[in-house]
């Protein structure tokens, strides 16, 4: 290779800053329940051309499940004990986390099943948290700071309905907090 050329793994590092770029931005403008946006609105929140944009995702569906997945792995990975957390206070955060990500969710799924084949059935990954936040819950209760009689699919259960309560954060928050305060021994 001639001096001064870029090398694969620059390209690669820099495919995958743009990426990244792009699902931040979609993530943030799909965030907006009342906006309706474009792919080359995606594009311009990034900073990238559509070409970028296409090369990364063929199409909205693409970018939405990526985006989807993308969520999903993020609360997956943050389900754990950090310094200085005992457990039940590593769970109760990590359970906000999947409760903050539930509007942006049923966005997300709602815009896939829009664009998805009528058969299609909605994405879901609630095995893979469950199996992430199960450690969690465990050592919370082994270390008798939530009650020992709940599973961890009854708390998401839990969550979802309070999710699915209309009204603002104003509104919601008393109530994820009575349900956290509760799992509490």
């Amino acid at each position: 290779m001639a001096s001064g050329g870029t090398s694969f793994p620059t390209r690669r590092a820099a495919a995958e800053r743009n990426r990244d770029k792009i699902l931040n931005a979609a993530r943030d403008a799909f965030a907006d329940p009342d906006a309706e946006v474009s792919m080359a609105e995606v594009a311009r929140r990034a900073g990238v051309g559509m070409a970028t944009l296409y090369r990364n995702f063929p199409g909205r569906r693409e970018l939405l499940e990526a985006l989807y997945v993308d969520e999903v792995d993020a609360i997956c990975r943050a389900a754990r004990i950090e310094d200085g957390q005992t457990p039940g206070q590593a769970l109760t955060a990590w359970l906000r986390l999947h409760f903050d990500f539930i509007p942006n969710k049923r966005l997300i799924v709602a815009e896939l099943l829009e664009h998805a084949p009528q058969d299609a059935a909605p994405p879901s990954h609630r095995h893979r948290a469950l199996a992430a936040g199960q450690p969690l819950l465990t050592a919370a209760q082994e270390s008798h700071e939530i009650r020992g009689d709940i599973t961890l699919v009854q708390i998401f259960d839990a969550i979802v309905a309070i999710a699915r309560i209309h009204g603002d954060r104003d509104y919601l928050e008393p109530i994820i907090q009575t349900l956290l305060d509760g799992l509490h021994t």
